[in-house]
């Protein structure tokens, strides 16, 4: 079956004008133009758009879509079994936070008790899916499959206390960087502290420290954009290189 630009539009749920966009940047493009001088798009069309859709669900950005659809070996059906599995995960996440929820209500009833764990299950459960959502792939090819899930599990199994020890630990690591950004002194004792900070934060999920792996760390924070804004943005200055040389400089 084919159809119309104006038809696909309305039954993807999308604008006739991003449709022209895909086209425009190569994305998309219609498997024949007709005599009018209309779009025609086939089955083959709609299946790509299909998964363009669920790409952008996912918040991934139109040239990385582009770049896996282009991919000579880019296998629709592999892609799909990728999206139910995603999909499932996210549902499990929403079914954590919503039982989070309910329970909740339930304990400030005082219909039930609730452990302090239990009141914080699901927003670590929903904080390790956002992660897995942006780094989870880099972070399993620089120290693999085992190590990253054993991470998980340790941060999973940690109880509010250590949480939020772990998130104050973070803060004085922002606060150092901050104070290093105007002075410039990464041979002073704040530069050390930061390094200590930022090993200690790190020792809250990782099963095992090493230096070597911490310094690797740091130079993926500068190589890769979003490790970058997150210290960036959070600082509010141009702090992930300081960041940077000084775990280099202190873990040497």
């Amino acid at each position: 079956m084919e159809y119309t630009i104006k038809k696909l539009a309305e039954i993807a749920g999308v604008s006739t004008r991003t449709l022209r966009y895909y086209d425009e940047i190569g994305l998309l493009k219609p498997c024949r133009i007709n005599s009018s001088g209309y779009r025609i798009y086939g089955e083959k069309e709609v299946d790509i758009l299909q998964q363009i859709l669920l790409y952008r669900s996912m918040d991934i950005k139109l040239e990385d879509i582009q770049n896996i659809i282009m991919d000579p070996s880019f296998d629709i059906c592999k892609s799909l079994i990728e999206h139910r599995e995603s999909l499932i995960s996210r549902r499990n996440q929403l079914d954590q936070l919503i039982l989070t929820v309910e329970k909740t209500i339930e304990y400030k009833k005082g219909e039930i008790n609730m452990s302090n764990k239990e009141k914080f299950e699901g927003f670590k459960k929903e904080h390790l899916k956002k992660n897995e959502e942006k780094y989870g792939k880099e972070i399993r090819d620089k120290y693999g499959k085992k190590t990253i899930e054993e991470s998980n599990k340790k941060f999973l199994n940690m109880s509010k206390e250590d949480f939020d020890e772990m998130s104050r630990t973070e803060e004085k690591v922002f606060n150092g960087l901050i104070e290093i950004y105007e002075t410039k002194d990464i041979n002073s004792e704040v530069a050390r502290e930061i390094y200590e900070n930022h090993k200690k934060w790190l020792s809250f999920t990782w099963p095992n420290y090493s230096k070597e792996a911490h310094m690797g760390l740091a130079e993926m924070y500068v190589a890769d954009e979003r490790f970058a804004k997150y210290y960036n943005d959070k600082a509010g200055k141009e702090v992930v290189n300081i960041l940077r040389d000084i775990i280099i400089k202190y873990a040497k």
